[in-house]
């Protein structure tokens, strides 16, 4: 029985050099694969070539690791303790970041334990994916954000009513005694239509009179431009 537990905790798998080799060059190739998809597919408003060349080195890395491992338990057991007392710091400025970060991890586990078919098709896939949901472009949202006097309240709400329609939400109305200010929600693409019109919202609220500033902001996912 002792005998036993011994071998379950220290039987591991003896590697020659050459899959050792093989584990980490693959695990390197298909990290540039991710480096790739990530450039190609970024849309955020800043992209960071420090952030995807870690994307390569932490896929080679988790295949040494694998590699080293193997499926020794006692050795998986001290890596987890080894791996729990590292503290990361780093903020993730887009989800999809913490995307391509398991992706990395995933592919270095396949590629560790010499399971490199599901590696290269599971990128493979994961990697087309990405790349169609990648052309889909969503309707950014925008703000206008609209400050003027308080007797120009009724002026403000008829202008975005005849300009926009519906398609204008008020968001939030601040109010003191001498100012009053208005936020609204609408779409890039119907601004884009009453510009079709030769029409400009911010040059009509200024010719209303009485308008301290007019700020159209365009608001997204990451941050706002």
């Amino acid at each position: 029985m002792k005998r036993d537990i011994y071998e379950l905790f220290s039987n591991q798998t003896d590697l020659t050099i050459e899959q050792i080799i093989m584990n980490i060059a693959i695990s390197a190739i298909l990290g540039f694969l991710i480096y790739f998809s990530y450039y190609i597919t970024h849309r955020g408003t800043i992209y960071s070539k420090k952030f995807n060349a870690s994307l390569v080195v932490l896929t080679t890395l988790t295949g040494m690791v694998m590699t080293v491992i193997g499926n020794n338990i006692a050795l998986s057991l001290g890596m987890v303790g080894a791996l729990s007392i590292v503290r990361f710091r780093t903020a993730i400025k887009d989800s999809r970041d913490t995307v391509y970060i398991f992706w990395t991890i995933v592919v270095g586990i396949c590629c560790g334990i010499g399971d490199y078919i599901v590696a290269s098709v599971g990128s493979g896939v994961v990697f087309v994916v990405l790349i169609l949901l990648g052309l889909i472009r969503s309707d950014n949202r925008m703000l206008i954000i609209v400050r003027g006097a308080r007797n120009m309240e009724s002026t403000v709400q008829s202008v975005m009513f005849l300009t926009l329609r519906k398609k204008a939400k008020l968001r939030v109305k601040n109010t003191t005694g001498e100012s009053v200010e208005f936020i609204y929600e609408t779409t890039e693409k119907a601004l884009q239509r009453v510009a079709a019109k030769g029409e400009n919202i911010s040059d009509m609220l200024y010719k209303a009179g009485d308008i301290e500033y007019v700020n159209i902001v365009m608001q997204n996912d990451e941050v706002s431009n």
